[in-house]
């Protein structure tokens, strides 16, 4: 018996509970055939378990219905492999399943259709392509047109919501794509921007009771806040996130809050605090399990950790830990995660540079241009190739290696 992945994850995108797919399907059912469904928490589990590999009839037409896409699209077997059903029974339930399919096709009084989960999943695609790019480029004002462009979207279509489930999911929506937009800006250094943005996010995290979307969000705020140097703030948002219903439930999640609370930590100089607060977050992420999760989770995992963990160690003024928490972090990062390596590779030159080890820092930062390939570099890159410039001079003023990294990478980091 295989659990049936795709279905796991096609819940996961849209953060349904067995319990509330059940009744998503059961109110699907009743809108096709006017009549109550009887799905239960146990009869999804026997979908997403593999105990149930071909549904059919009410079944069927119920996740369809839910989901907007063929059977087939979610991970079960083609319904043309599946036994035959009562032919009396099959044609009672597709005759008023036509029936209802023409009423929901008919346009509403007002001549607009009713919005259902299938236009909350097709949001939810699309926020899926804006992660990608990010993880490739970085913050920029296109991606963060188009994450407000989806929220807009989400918002307006909210007001033709066919229940308040799907009205929340669209808020919920509406609030992962501000946060995007809002992360953009954060990336790009657009620090006024994204404050305004972070703000709207919890807003309609807020109306869509998301615990996700608010873990999202506070996990933006405290990196908004180091940005400011407001490391209070910092500090307090990342507990926030700490506290957090999905933080509770996936050490992952944990994991990431308490990293975020040891970088504010170490900003103050606080020492111990923040390798507790590191520990935390090691010790929460060795807990974490391979399970589905939002695409824009994706970045965090050993890799990111260690690269966080470079990070409190150069602010903690120990450049030898944060080096070899550079190259950890380097051995683990994916290829496609070019943005972040590039950015880890600016860490470790850094953290070089601070060892007295010039040439070493210059050829580092060398290749952190040729993986961005000459295209335009974020916001957070180019301030930290500032940082490292200013730190290249005051360490070796005269140093022909110095001058040599100044004439051929000054234009392009400080281009805006």
């Amino acid at each position: 018996m295989a659990e049936n992945a795709v279905l796991r994850q096609r819940m996961a995108d849209l953060g349904l509970t067995q319990e509330e797919l059940a009744g998503q399907m059961n109110a699907a059912l009743h809108a096709i055939t006017g009549r109550p469904g009887n799905m239960s928490a146990r009869s999804v589990w026997n979908l997403v378990n593999g105990r149930t590999t071909r549904p059919i009839g009410r079944t069927r037409a119920a996740l369809e219905q839910v989901f907007g896409c063929p059977l087939s699209d979610l991970g079960f077997a083609s319904p043309a492999t599946a036994p035959p059903e009562d032919p009396v029974h099959r044609r009672t339930f597709w005759t008023l399943t036509a029936g209802a399919a023409v009423a929901i096709a008919a346009p509403a009084p007002s001549g607009r259709r009713t919005v259902g989960t299938a236009d909350v999943i097709r949001l939810r695609e699309g926020m899926a392509a804006l992660t990608a790019l990010d993880q490739a480029r970085g913050g920029h004002t296109a991606l963060e047109r188009a994450a407000l462009a989806g929220a807009a979207e989400a918002i307006g279509l909210q007001q033709r919501a066919a229940s308040q489930t799907v009205r929340q999911r669209l808020f919920s929506v509406a609030s992962h794509y501000t946060a995007s937009a809002a992360w953009s800006c954060i990336d790009a250094r657009q620090l006024d921007r994204a404050r305004i943005q972070l703000a709207e996010a919890l807003r309609l995290a807020g109306l869509a009771q998301d615990p996700m979307a608010q873990m999202r969000v506070w996990n933006s705020t405290a990196m908004l806040a180091h940005q400011r140097h407001d490391y209070g703030e910092g500090i307090a948002a990342s507990q926030a996130a700490q506290t957090t219903a999905t933080a509770r439930r996936d050490p992952l999640f944990s994991s990431l809050a308490h990293a975020r609370t040891a970088i504010g930590h170490a900003s103050r100089r606080d020492r111990q605090p923040a390798l507790r607060s590191l520990g935390y977050a090691q010790g929460a992420l060795a807990k974490a399990e391979d399970v589905p999760r939002p695409a824009w989770i994706g970045f965090y995992g050993p890799a990111e950790l260690a690269a966080l963990t470079a990070i409190v160690h150069d602010l903690l003024d120990e450049p030898a830990h944060a080096e070899a928490a550079s190259y950890r972090a380097l051995a683990a990062l994916p290829a496609e995660f070019r943005r972040n390596r590039a950015m880890t590779m600016v860490r470790l030159a850094h953290a070089q540079l601070r060892q007295g080890d010039v040439g070493q820092a210059c050829a580092t930062t060398g290749d952190a241009f040729e993986l961005m390939g000459g295209g335009p570099l974020p916001g957070r890159m180019r301030t930290q190739l500032g940082d490292f410039q200013r730190g290249l001079f005051n360490l070796a003023p005269t140093d022909r290696t110095a001058r040599e990294w100044a004439d051929r990478y000054r234009t392009q980091w400080s281009v805006r």
